[in-house]
This record gives C-alpha cells, sequence and structure tokens, in this order.
C-alpha cells in the first residue's frame, strides 16, 4: 500500500521500452485496483509514446463475497470503500448517507484495518437509522481464498463480530428487503409470482 503509484510508473517505464507488462491488482483492476492509475499516468503522457494497454476483467470481491452468500446483489446495489486514505471521511459518509437512505444493498470494502478502528462504526451508525436490526448482514474474508470465512449475521449483531473484520473482510449489508434464510441472503428483484 501507498506505493501504486511508483509501481505503476515503473511498469510503464518498461512497457515504453517495448517489454510487455502486467500491472496484477487482486479482484478486479478496474474496481479500488490498479486500471485508473494506469490510464491516468498513461493519458498524462504525451500521445504519441503511450504504450497500448489492456484491462482484463477480475472477478470483483463484492461478487465473489455474493455468490458464497446467495443473491444479494439481485437488485440495485452500492458499493464503498471505508478506507479514507484516498478520500476524505466526509465524502465517505455522505456516500453511506445516500447509499442506506436510498434503499441499496452496500458492500462494504476496507471496512476496519489496525490504524482505522473507528470508521465501520461510523458508517454503521448512519445506515442503522434507515435499516432494522434484523437486517441481513454478509461478512466475507478472503473470498474464494485460502483463510476464506463467511458469515451470516444481521446489522443489530455485526458488534459482536468486529475482532474478526479487517482490510480482507468485504460486508455486504441487505436492502429493506433482503431476507436471510437457511444460511442464505436474497434479495427479491420483484418478480411476479414469487
Amino acid at each position: 500500500m501507498m506505493q501504486e503509484v511508483e509501481r505503476c510508473k515503473i511498469a510503464l517505464e518498461l512497457a515504453a521500452t517495448g517489454r510487455r507488462v502486467a500491472v496484477v491488482s487482486s479482484g478486479d483492476s478496474g474496481i479500488y485496483g490498479m486500471a485508473g492509475l494506469v490510464l491516468e499516468l498513461v493519458f498524462a503522457g504525451e500521445k504519441e509514446t503511450r504504450p497500448e494497454v489492456e484491462i482484463i476483467a477480475g472477478v470483483p470481491a463484492f461478487v465473489a463475497a455474493a455468490a458464497l452468500l446467495g443473491a444479494p446483489l439481485m437488485h440495485d446495489f452500492a458499493s464503498i470503500s471505508l478506507s479514507d486514505l484516498l478520500t476524505p471521511w466526509e465524502s465517505i459518509e455522505r456516500r453511506v448517507e445516500a447509499a442506506a437512505s436510498a434503499d441499496f444493498v452496500i458492500a462494504l470494502y476496507n471496512p476496519k484495518s489496525k490504524k482505522r478502528i473507528t470508521g465501520l462504526q461510523r458508517a454503521l451508525d448512519i445506515v442503522s437509522k434507515y435499516r432494522s436490526d434484523d437486517t441481513p448482514v454478509g461478512i466475507v474474508r478472503n473470498a474464494t481464498r485460502e483463510g476464506e470465512s463467511v458469515v451470516l449475521t444481521t446489522l443489530g449483531t455485526l458488534s459482536e463480530h468486529y475482532d474478526s473484520i479487517d482490510m480482507l473482510t468485504l460486508l455486504l449489508i441487505g436492502s429493506s428487503t433482503t431476507r436471510a434464510k437457511d444460511g442464505l441472503m436474497v434479495t427479491p428483484r420483484g418478480y411476479r409470482g414469487v
């Protein structure tokens, strides 16, 4: 962390010499990944000397986590990072407020780190203004990786799991229509006859 710019600059310098270079990031390169930074640096250079860039899609953590939890993303949702390293906390709070008040399912990336321990509770306090305590919440750590863990809980009992939440954890907070049954979450789409 915090060496992303240098990493991308080195990759582009190598590409400028004619080498094939890959910049790898977890999940999907265009979702909290490195694709945007690479393109920003490419666009900052002279058009005539820009290397060709191919962005390869990956599996975003919220998609992997959703599959492990059932089908919580069947309707509209929002994805928000709680890391304030690159985004001011005031902006994060506004985004959480907007998503919660609009009744989106909310995917929370980077919920807590060793240094950032209060942001998650602040975000949950905002969500709790719009959701009941029995709202399903999925806690997925290391989705589809070694050490994977999946916990289905509720907004009201989420605090019991704080010690297991870190930067490798993704939270999926249900909307007002999300239901949990037999260890799975589903957010109904509203199909007739169901």
